[in-house]
């Protein structure tokens, strides 16, 4: 039977920056869930809005990004740290997000839409809410996923709801991914392709598609 949570348990809220205590504390934690929320798909053209980062003990903290910011030290220095790995959703838009919008080069990087289509082979059904509810049997509420983010000052409980329920479920899911890719003999080849991103990302923040191709 699956469960629904609505709510999250519990979920700071910062502008601009984490605090030092706060950003101490993810910065000794092994592994990190990272999203973000931005004005729409385009970098360069639609900014980022907001930041969300959770830890294994289900600490959640969302960040607003000020229109015009272009630094968020302790951010900055939290998403480069080696130590932590940082575990996205299609890691692609978000590490490109958070180099464009705030010179952040994410490191390192688990991504799980590409470890879910390397590990489940089974589905074509890759997008969060759905590995999310298969490996841990929650279903995620995606009402608030397209609507105005940049009312940073004037966001709705349900839309910072909704950003951090985002970031909660990663983790364990990555944890499944890694059991199942390992098993199916494509870590290796997983960890490959998480080594990519940042090169990808910036293809993509440069305009150049499909570089690849014929």
């Amino acid at each position: 039977m699956t469960s629904v949570r609505k709510n999250p348990t519990s979920f700071k809220v910062f502008v601009q920056d984490l605090d030092e205590k706060l950003a101490k504390h993810f910065s000794n934690m092994p592994t990190l869930a990272i999203d973000t929320e931005a004005m729409g798909l385009i970098h360069g053209r639609d900014r980022l809005c907001l930041v969300q980062i959770c830890d294994e003990k289900d600490n959640v903290a969302c960040v607003k990004i000020k229109q015009g910011q272009t630094k968020a030290p302790l951010l900055k220095a939290l998403m480069e740290n080696p130590s932590n790995e940082k575990v996205f959703h299609f890691a692609r838009f978000d590490v490109a997000a958070l180099k464009s919008n705030l010179d952040i080069e994410v490191n390192p990087i688990f991504c799980t839409k590409i470890a879910s289509k390397l590990g489940r082979t089974y589905t074509p059904r890759h997008g969060l809410k759905e590995l999310v509810l298969e490996l841990t049997g929650i279903e995620l509420d995606k009402q608030a996923q397209c609507s105005d983010w940049g009312e940073s000052e004037s966001l709705s409980e349900k839309q910072l709801e909704y950003a951090a329920n985002d970031v909660r479920y990663l983790i364990q899911a990555k944890i499944k991914l890694t059991n199942m890719l390992k098993r199916e003999k494509r870590w290796e080849l997983a960890q490959e392709c998480f080594k990519c991103i940042p090169t990808i990302c910036e293809l993509d923040r440069l305009r150049f598609n499909n570089i690849f191709e014929h």
